[in-house]
């Protein structure tokens, strides 16, 4: 993160809720992102951190509450608008266009940017982004054909190539082995120096959050139990009890 942080935040949540009937999945929360900032959501499953990206980028609707980017409200934007404001996310299970070479999938996100370019721009900004990943080899392949790893790598570049200001991570490490997870928060470190995006990730590889977020907020049935930085959070009674004491009694 830069040495000042902006007074105004960049990215805004303000009371935001959501209410499945009876089930409350997000409660109340407040959140701040600000620029060339990495926060990490932690938490449980079942704490809100999926329905809380859903809420943020527009693909569901909040019960109650806000979000802004800067001084525009993002709160009941359709999906598509929020990505041309700025705003996108990765999925935890990727989705890869099956039947589109890597270079199209990347292309997809080309086109969703906020900027129009005609169609000999959005592959070169494709191809770009497929440089940044370390997946130009892979270009004219089947997303089938890549790794995990590199599917989640094909992933990050889709979502990079609608010029995002705000990037969620949704746990684009997991699953990956040491070196391979090594790698990708290395790329992620680097989507943060060297493009300027502010990201929220959310992630259950502790070592890869501790390292790369300056600041985590732990959820909990919906609400933020703990927030602060992650040396500090991560001590803290209740986030051993809600979060690390919970996935270390349910094994591995």
């Amino acid at each position: 993160m830069s040495a000042t942080s902006p007074a105004s935040p960049l990215l805004e949540v303000r009371q935001l809720s959501k209410h499945f009937g009876g089930l409350i999945a997000l409660d109340g929360l407040d959140l701040e992102l600000h620029a060339a900032e990495i926060l990490g959501v932690i938490g449980p499953n079942g704490a809100g951190k999926s329905t809380l990206f859903s809420l943020i980028t527009g693909s569901q609707s909040p019960s109650a509450g806000e979000v802004w980017l800067g001084s525009r409200r993002l709160t009941g934007l359709p999906a598509h608008r929020v990505v041309r404001a700025g705003v996108v996310r990765t999925h935890q299970i990727v989705r890869p266009f099956a039947q589109l070479s890597v270079l199209e999938n990347v292309a997809v996100g080309a086109c969703c940017a906020a900027r129009r370019h005609g169609t000999r721009d959005v592959r070169e900004r494709a191809r770009r982004e497929l440089a940044f990943t370390g997946l130009d080899a892979q270009a004219a392949r089947l997303p089938a054909t890549l790794t995990l790893a590199g599917r989640k790598r094909l992933e990050l570049a889709r979502a990079l190539a609608t010029e995002p200001r705000v990037l969620l991570l949704d746990e684009v490490i997991a699953g990956v082995n040491p070196a391979e997870a090594a790698e990708l928060a290395a790329l992620i470190r680097r989507v943060v120096d060297e493009r300027g995006v502010s990201l929220i990730l959310t992630e259950h590889v502790l070592p890869a959050v501790m390292t790369l977020c300056d600041r985590l907020i732990v959820l909990d049935r919906g609400r933020s139990i703990a927030s602060g930085a992650p040396a500090q959070v991560v001590r803290q009674p209740e986030v051993i009890e809600a979060y690390l004491g919970r996935e270390q009694q349910a094994g591995p």
